[in-house]
């Protein structure tokens, strides 16, 4: 089975037979890549016959890249190391979305069968709100269900499985308070406009259930 680990900053490497260095002297700066072949890692304990992939992404439109990734592999490549360890990120958001960002698994305290059951539960309703997602970034109406908090930002930094979630809270408020709503905008009429755009917007919602 292959592997892909991180590695600190200050782990040591063999770059030349008995000449240590540490990861972060060996000049990857924002942009740049580094891939070394079967070396030693850490002086202390040395492991040897792994790679190690070095990967700092290039600055973009203002949002810098705090570190650099050095990462421990078998994979045999960069791209190939870059791009498993890549995966990573998305199990994280997972984790977090099924416990203190999401569902709050942990503080169920739910042991055995029943940790199992509400796990297949959690799994279903975890999948339906990933696909709602999905559909309503696809129909670029994520801007109505998700409010951006930065006005430099065009959406607020939610996960796909936070917009599904959003979406449908959204369209059931609409739903539990349509007259209400619509009274309201009898005393507000300049506001009509933007009150049918989000009733379309509700509308490719509903549709992608």
């Amino acid at each position: 089975m292959s592997f892909c680990l991180r590695l600190k900053k200050n782990h040591c490497v063999e770059t030349e037979n008995l000449i240590w260095q540490r990861l972060d002297s060996l000049g990857v700066v924002p942009g740049t890549s580094l891939y070394f072949q079967g070396v030693r890692v850490r002086k202390s304990r040395p492991v040897l016959g792994f790679d190690i992939a070095c990967k700092w992404k290039r600055n973009y439109q203002g949002l810098k890249v705090k570190d650099a990734w050095f990462i421990l592999t078998d994979l045999g490549s960069l791209p190939v190391a870059i791009a498993a360890y890549k995966k990573r990120m998305g199990i994280e958001e997972m984790f977090r979305d099924c416990k203190t960002g999401g569902y709050n698994l942990e503080g169920s305290g739910l042991k055995g069968d029943r940790l199992i059951k509400i796990i297949l539960l959690m799994a279903l309703v975890y999948s339906s709100a990933i696909f709602q997602g999905t559909e309503i970034q696809k129909k670029q109406v994520q801007k109505y269900v998700s409010r951006r908090k930065d006005k430099r930002q065009k959406y607020r930094r939610r996960s796909i499985f936070g917009i599904g979630q959003d979406g449908e809270e959204w369209v059931n408020y609409l739903d539990r308070y349509s007259l209400e709503v619509q009274e309201l905008m009898k005393l507000t009429r300049n506001k009509r406009r933007f009150y049918q755009q989000g009733i379309r917007a509700a509308t490719l919602i509903r549709s992608s259930s």
